[in-house]
């Protein structure tokens, strides 16, 4: 049988047991792990890059338009005729959320390239309540918990 402590707004009282199939509080999470990137051949010009501290996007040849993520096709023309381009590594914050608390806490954020493409990546090194949408933020790459870093963005 469990007790309760009604001052304690419905926590169990210190000895109590938990009722059947509850599970105990989960323990906090600790520094975000960095799962390894899922590297598919196309892409291993780009990661091989990323291991020199270089970001790679690709120019379609037909149609001129820059695209990222890494993929063979172009879609905005769906020709075949791409190829990598080394990318300056600075954009704008489009779109942000900050997720998470204490040492797990992470910002998603999409960042547009100053070559024209959005990237979904991870804020870092910052103070999240200090980003604004529209700040300038330059490219850095954290090791992963693969053979490949992954590209973040930082405030500039």
């Amino acid at each position: 049988m469990s007790t309760t402590n009604q001052s304690t707004a419905g926590a169990p009282a210190q000895g109590a047991t938990l009722a059947a199939g509850a599970k105990p509080a989960a323990k906090p999470a600790g520094p975000r792990r960095i799962p390894a990137p899922r590297v598919l051949p196309e892409a291993m010009p780009f990661w091989e890059a990323a291991k020199e501290g270089r970001l790679l996007i690709k120019r379609c040849q037909d149609c001129g338009e820059t695209h990222y993520y890494p993929r063979d096709i172009c879609p905005h023309c769906m020709s075949s005729n791409t190829g990598w381009i080394d990318a300056k590594g600075e954009g704008t914050i489009y779109s942000f959320s900050t997720m998470g608390k204490d040492e797990a806490r992470y910002t998603l954020a999409y960042v547009t390239l100053d070559e024209g493409v959005t990237m979904l990546t991870d804020l870092v090194d910052c103070d999240s309540a200090a980003l604004a949408i529209g700040q300038r933020v330059k490219l850095v790459f954290k090791p992963s918990e693969g053979d490949y870093p992954v590209p973040m963005f930082t405030p500039v």
